[in-house]
C-alpha cells in the first residue's frame, strides 16, 4: 500500500545527485536548517567537496539564512578579503543562502521526495523540543506539513528553519503560551507576510523576535522591540495562587447540564473550549490539569481521535503508561488510519515489555504506511532487542534509505555495521 505522489522520478533524482559533482563549497556562519556536520556530509554524498578555508578557489560560498543582505555581506571586509570579493563580483565564485542550496539539491520544493522530509518525531529530535510541541505549532499554522500520509505530517527543510527559530525562543526561557501570543502580534504587525518566520529577515535575538532592516535590527513595527516578559492574559486560564483552574463558562455549563435525558452535545462550543483549555494548560506546564480538561472533553461526547491521542501523549509524559496505552487504542479504534497512534502505541507496549504486541503495532502502522520511517526505526530496535538481528538489519537499512538525514540515521548505520545497541 504505497502512498501516492511521494517520490521523485529517477531522472530528477539522478540530476539532483549529480548537482554538486566536483564542486568546492565553503560554509560561512552558523546554519539554520541543520548542523555544519550534517551539511558537510550531505555535500560529500552529492559529490561535492567542503573546503577548510574561505578563498577564491571555492566554486560556491554558502551563507546562513540568518545572514544579512547578500549585497551588504559582500562588502564586509572582515569576512571576505579583496580576492574573494573580486571573484564573487566577476562571477567566478557564487554566493548563495543555505535554503537556495537545499532547493537546488531537491531537499526543498515540489520535487522533494519523502526521503528528504521529517516526521514530527524526527523534527522534534532535530530541534530538541518535545514532539507534542511540534504538533502544537503545526495545529497553530506556525509549521506547515509538506505532505500528509495517513494523518502523519512530513516537514521539509523550510519548516526545519522555522522550527529552529521557535525552539530558540523556548531555549531562551519563553513559555509556549508567550511564544504563541508574540507570533500573533508579529502576524498583526506584518500583515503582508502570511508566514513571517519563513522570512530570513525575521530573526531570534534572545527572547525576542526582531526584523533585520538596512539600519539594523528592529521590532517589526520599526519602533520598539518585542518583549516576551509579560504576564499571561487570563482570558482562557483563570488560575489562583494554588493553581486551581476555572473551566470556561460554556464548558462548565455543558458539564452541569448533562443527564440521561439531555443530549451530550447540548452546548456545541463546550468541546472546543475544553480542547483549547487542555492545550493551554499543557503548553503552560500544567500536564495534570490538562489531563483533567481532556477527560472532561471526552465526557462531553464531542471528542475525536486526536483528543484521545493528545491525552495519551500527556499520560505518557506523566509516566502513566497503562492509561496512555488505552487512549492510543481508542484513537486507533476511532480512526484505523492513525499510523502515528499505532507507532506510539508500539513504543508504550515495548516499554511495558509486551514485545509481541509492540511488534504487531509497528507492523500495523507499516501496513497502512509502508514508508513510515519512524515505524521502521522502532521496529528495528525492537527486533534487535529480541535478538532477531537479520530481520532488524532489513528495517535498519530501509530506514536509512527513507531518512538518510534523520537525527537517528547514525544509529541505524552503526547497527547495520554490526555495532552493539544500547536499547
Amino acid at each position: 500500500m504505497k502512498a501516492d505522489n511521494l517520490g521523485v522520478d529517477d531522472s530528477t533524482h539522478q540530476q539532483h545527485e549529480q548537482s554538486l559533482a566536483d564542486q568546492r563549497l565553503v560554509f560561512v556562519g552558523k546554519l539554520v536548517s541543520m548542523s555544519r556536520r550534517e551539511a558537510e556530509q550531505l555535500v560529500r554524498e552529492r559529490g561535492g567537496r567542503v573546503l577548510d578555508r574561505l578563498g577564491p578557489e571555492a566554486d560556491l560560498i554558502v551563507v546562513s539564512d540568518d545572514a544579512a543582505d547578500l549585497s551588504r555581506l559582500i562588502s564586509n571586509s572582515e569576512l571576505f578579503d579583496d580576492s574573494v570579493r573580486a571573484a564573487i563580483t566577476c562571477g567566478d565564485v557564487e554566493l548563495v543562502r543555505e535554503s537556495e542550496l537545499w532547493t537546488r539539491l531537491g531537499l526543498v520544493g515540489s520535487g522533494a521526495g519523502i526521503e528528504r522530509l521529517y516526521t514530527p518525531a524526527m523534527l522534534a529530535e532535530l530541534v530538541k523540543v518535545p514532539v507534542a510541541t511540534i504538533r502544537h505549532w503545526q495545529r497553530r499554522g506556525a509549521l506547515l506539513a509538506k505532505r500528509e500520509v495517513r494523518r502523519l505530517a512530513y516537514f521539509d527543510f523550510e519548516e526545519v528553519r522555522v522550527a529552529r527559530k521557535l525552539a530558540q525562543l523556548l531555549a531562551a526561557g519563553c513559555s509556549l503560551a508567550v511564544v504563541n501570543r508574540r507570533l500573533d502580534e508579529l502576524a498583526r504587525l506584518l500583515p503582508g507576510s502570511p508566514r513571517p518566520l519563513v522570512d530570513p529577515a525575521v530573526v531570534v535575538e534572545g527572547r525576542r523576535l526582531l526584523v533585520r532592516r538596512e539600519e539594523g535590527l528592529a521590532e517589526p513595527s520599526g519602533q520598539m522591540l518585542i518583549d516576551f516578559d509579560v504576564a499571561k492574559p487570563q482570558a482562557v486560564l483563570n488560575a489562583d495562587d494554588r493553581g486551581q483552574i476555572a473551566v470556561p463558562f460554556a464548558a462548565a455549563e455543558a458539564l452541569r447540564n448533562q443527564s440521561a435525558s439531555r443530549p451530550r452535545a447540548a452546548h456545541p462550543y463546550a468541546a472546543e473550549d475544553l480542547r483549547s483549555l487542555a492545550a493551554e494548560l499543557s503548553e503552560d506546564g500544567r500536564p495534570q490539569q490538562a489531563v483533567e480538561a481532556y477527560r472532561a472533553l471526552l465526557f462531553s461526547g464531542e471528542f475525536v481521535a486526536d483528543d484521545h491521542f493528545d491525552l495519551a501523549e500527556l499520560l505518557y509524559q506523566e509516566g502513566d503508561l497503562s492509561a496512555a496505552r488505552e487512549r492510543y487504542y481508542v484513537a486507533i479504534e476511532l480512526d484505523e488510519n492513525f499510523v502515528e497512534a499505532r507507532s506510539n502505541l508500539g513504543c508504550v507496549l515495548a516499554e511495558q515489555g509486551d514485545l509481541g504486541l509492540a511488534e504487531a503495532a509497528f507492523r500495523g502502522a507499516l501496513e497502512y504506511h509502508p514508508d513510515y520511517a519512524d515505524a521502521h526505526y522502532h521496529l528495528a530496535r525492537l527486533l534487535d532487542r529480541a535478538n532477531r538481528a537479520e530481520e532488524a538489519s532489513w528495517h535498519w537499512q530501509f530506514f536509512t534509505n527513507l531518512a538518510p538525514a534523520s537525527p537517528w540515521a547514525d544509529e541505524a548505520r552503526e547497527r547495520i555495521a554490526g555495532l552493539p545497541s544500547d536499547y
